[in-house]
């Protein structure tokens, strides 16, 4: 039996925002929008140890809700336009944003515990 967690000259970053195997980096990561297949289609590695939970949700809160608050800001600072305005621009952007972002931030999640073999904890 092979090891999963083997040394990979792939980087996680291109293989993570790229949404490919962390192994091989050829092989598809989901098949849905954020579905795992069982094994990479590629090289065979196993995604069931893989689970990015929340983590990437998390960031993505952190790193737009920074982008977005601090445009609406400079917005309302520099213009001071009605409420449905600030509505408008910020909501699509914001669920835009967060849709396009999931997918790549949950990849490179699943990179980086490939990477560095993150594994469940466990009591002996």
């Amino acid at each position: 039996m092979t090891d999963p967690f083997l040394h990979t000259p792939v980087s996680p970053l291109k293989a993570g925002l790229g949404c490919k195997c962390p192994r091989c980096g050829e092989g598809r990561l989901f098949t849905g929008y954020l579905t795992l297949p069982e094994r990479c289609p590629n090289c065979g590695l196993d995604y069931s140890p893989f689970d990015s939970a929340d983590g990437p949700a998390v960031f993505i809160i952190l790193i737009l809700g920074f982008f977005i608050v601090a445009l609406a800001l400079l917005v309302e600072v520099k213009f001071s336009p009605p409420l449905w305005v600030h509505i408008v621009l910020w909501a699509p952007l914001t669920i835009i944003g967060s849709l396009a972002m999931l997918r790549p931030f949950k990849a490179l999640m699943i990179a980086l515990q490939y990477h560095f073999k993150a594994e469940e904890g466990k009591t002996d």
